[in-house]
């Protein structure tokens, strides 16, 4: 498989692209974690190759893709190529009229997970607008979908825009099953973003591959805490326990594959999870403790949750229902967290912005997204058909 970014290295593009980046000024919002086929940084790369780079813009995590989940970014120089770093992930979460003045093209290659409320996409959703307005062309070079493409495998609940914020901004199920060049496309064209956009395809991925098998392999981690392959497959679900007062077991070496807290009895929530027999993944009683967030330096019980069959694996169910599980076992221990909004997001609680709909905590204690099908979004592949690459 060859990656947007191999492929701009190839110089394998359209005449009319290569002839537009020979001399342009060029941005680019990437950052380590996106490397090329060869394993090395892919700003590194084109710098080696002699492409001049005029400004970096970083996302959540920074440059280095080190920083903790939420933390605010400076702007830096940047260690590779000595090019100065906007952070997209600090005061501002777009660039400015300023930051793109100077240039003709922004590049974008980020890794991304396959969920709606990854924040990468939705970085690359206010470059679009701010380089539409700026009248900056933007060239998105292409990534695999870890989590595969195929569609009848999309998740909802579709996002209520009232959510707003940097983990949901427009109507899109949880796991959606594009690319992010698919992604860019879609709302461009959904949007009205009358930006000048090119997506740089890639070659050799079909929409059934997942990054399960060979590519595990390969793994890069796109952020700190997704260390596996097998994490990004669980994690459109178990990232649902960030709202709630348990551990999604962050800060230990399997975070998004346990769910624990003090008031959990291991054994008796796995057996009741097998007696759920979800489809695709299986648990085991689990004991950790989280050096962060919930239950902090506090031993934690609960379930390790292993993927058996990635194919059937319906992640969203899967950790709605480990959430509704809870409820019914623990009604008088689990609760909702609050959080205290960043600048322009709604005052949603952080469960409601990860679900996508109001009174979601409620909602999914009292079970009413414990059948799969509530959460079947049957005319999402009808609206992206327009926009997909990939067969």
């Amino acid at each position: 498989m060859h990656l947007g970014i191999d492929r701009l290295l190839r110089h394998d593009l359209p005449p009319r692209l290569l002839t537009t980046l020979r001399t342009a000024r060029i941005g680019m919002l990437t950052n380590d974690l996106a490397l090329t086929s060869q394993l090395t940084r892919g700003r590194a790369a084109l710098a080696a190759e002699g492409w001049s780079l005029s400004l970096l813009f970083g996302p959540e995590h920074g440059m280095d893709g080190r920083a903790k989940e939420g933390a605010l970014i400076d702007d830096v120089r940047d260690r590779v190529t000595g090019v100065p770093v906007r952070s997209l992930y600090g005061p501002t979460v777009r660039p400015s009229a300023e930051d793109l003045a100077d240039l003709d093209v922004v590049l974008v290659d980020l890794p991304d997970v396959g969920a709606r409320f990854y924040t990468y996409i939705w970085t690359m959703s206010h470059m679009l607008e701010a380089c539409a307005h700026a009248g900056v062309a933007v060239i998105v070079l292409d990534r695999p979908n870890p989590l595969g493409g195929l569609l009848e495998q999309a998740e909802g609940p579709m996002l209520d825009e009232a959510a707003q914020s940097l983990v949901g901004r427009w109507s899109m199920p949880i796991r959606h099953g594009l690319t992010i060049g698919e992604l860019a496309r879609h709302w461009v064209r959904t949007r009205g973003i009358d930006v000048d956009l090119d997506v740089v395809e890639l070659d050799g991925w079909r929409r059934g591959d997942t990054a399960i098998g060979r590519e595990e392999l390969r793994w890069m981690p796109p952020s700190p805490n997704l260390p596996s392959a097998a994490t990004a497959l669980l994690y459109p679900g178990t990232c649902l326990a960030e709202g709630v007062n348990v551990s999604e077991g962050r800060s230990t070496a399997v975070p998004f594959r346990v769910i624990g807290a003090p008031f959990i009895d291991a054994e008796d929530y796995a057996q009741a999870l097998a007696d759920l027999d979800l489809p695709g993944v299986t648990a085991s009683p689990y004991g950790f403790t989280p050096l962060v967030r919930d239950h902090a330096g506090v031993q934690c019980e609960g379930v390790i949750l292993h993927v058996t069959d990635a194919a059937a694996l319906r992640p969203v169910h899967t950790g709605a229902r480990l959430l509704s599980l809870l409820a019914e076992m623990y009604p008088e221990s689990l609760a909702e967290r609050s959080l205290i909004p960043m600048p322009g997001e709604s005052n949603w609680s952080p469960l409601e912005k990860l679900f996508g709909v109001r009174g979601a905590f409620q909602q999914i204690a009292d079970g009413s997204w414990n059948d799969p099908a509530t959460l079947a979004v049957p005319d999402w592949s009808a609206a992206v058909e327009a926009d997909l690459l990939y067969a």
